[in-house]
Order: structure tokens, then C-alpha cells, then sequence
């Protein structure tokens, strides 16, 4: 599993299974009972495996699988991503850094146009593009300090499909 090289801040994995779709849900559903390490939930063919709360951190991962069955052959889609709270936190702040840089965007284009100072709609653009990288990069961040806990989940992953064999 490569997460490094790429930019995706939520890296997705694919592959086929050789075992059935149903048999695999199973063995997630038989493991969430019993296993103390993760906490796993199943909703049809979806299963979301976390890091119990008490060892939880604000970047702490979760492992969304998605099990189904494409002209015969189980597949498997893995989404890896910091908990929903976070994930709409971070998408609530670009969103508002989008907003109010379009907004000064308008606010220069009106005082270029009136034959007023421009200066202050510019420096508000530049901080505001300046956010969105910091935003970014605290992303960026929070991904590598879930590594290890991301290679545990998909450890985790791996081993209870293999026992399904």
C-alpha cells in the first residue's frame, strides 16, 4: 500500500477477492464481535473499521470497505480517511476560504472598476490563497501522522480476508 507519492489526501485502494463477497462481509462482521483493536461495523455491503475511541487522536483513521460482486468476481474498494467530523470540518473551512476568496475577488473587480484602491482586495486574496495551503498541508499532515495506524487497519484488512481462505 503507497501512500506517499501520491496527492490524495483520502487514499483508495481496489482489488479482487478469492473468496465470496458474502463469505468476506461475514468474516468482518464474525471478527467486529470479538476483536478488541478495532471497532468494526457492517451496513450491507459496506464495513467501516476504526481505532477504538480510547486511542483515538483528532487524525486518527478509519478504513471504509466496500464488498461486492462484479459479473461473478467479489471485488473490494478500500477508502481510507480521518473520521466524518474531521473530513466535514475540513471541507466546511475550504468551502469558506472559496467563499470569502470569491468574494474579495468581487470586492477588487468593483474598486478597479469604480477607480478605487484595490490593495486591501488583494491582500485578502493572498491570505486567503495562503489559508487554503495551510489547510492543505495541516491535511497533508494529518495523513502521515495516521500511518501507522493506517497500515494497521489495512494489516487487519488483509489477515481477516486470509482467514476466510
Amino acid at each position: 500500500m503507497k501512500t506517499s507519492k501520491n496527492i490524495a489526501l483520502r487514499p483508495r485502494f481496489f482489488q479482487d477477492l478469492d473468496v465470496s463477497s458474502e463469505e468476506a462481509l461475514e468474516a468482518f462482521e464474525l471478527k467486529g464481535a470479538s476483536c478488541k483493536d478495532f471497532k468494526i461495523s457492517r451496513i450491507d455491503h459496506h464495513v467501516f473499521i476504526r481505532i477504538p475511541k480510547k486511542e483515538q487522536h483528532f487524525w486518527s483513521p478509519q478504513l471504509h470497505l466496500e464488498i461486492y460482486d462484479v459479473d461473478d468476481q467479489p471485488k473490494l474498494k478500500g477508502l481510507f480517511g480521518p473520521s466524518p467530523t474531521v473530513w466535514t470540518f475540513f471541507m466546511f473551512a475550504h468551502f469558506i476560504v472559496a467563499t470569502c476568496f470569491i468574494g474579495a475577488g468581487i470586492w477588487m473587480y468593483v474598486n478597479i472598476s469604480l477607480g478605487h484602491e484595490y490593495i486591501y482586495p488583494i491582500l485578502a486574496m493572498v491570505l486567503l490563497f495562503i489559508t487554503w495551503f495551510v489547510l492543505y498541508f495541516a491535511g497533508r499532515l494529518g495523513r502521515d501522522a495516521g500511518k501507522k495506524e493506517m497500515q494497521a487497519l489495512y494489516n487487519f484488512m488483509e489477515n481477516t480476508i486470509k482467514a476466510v481462505d
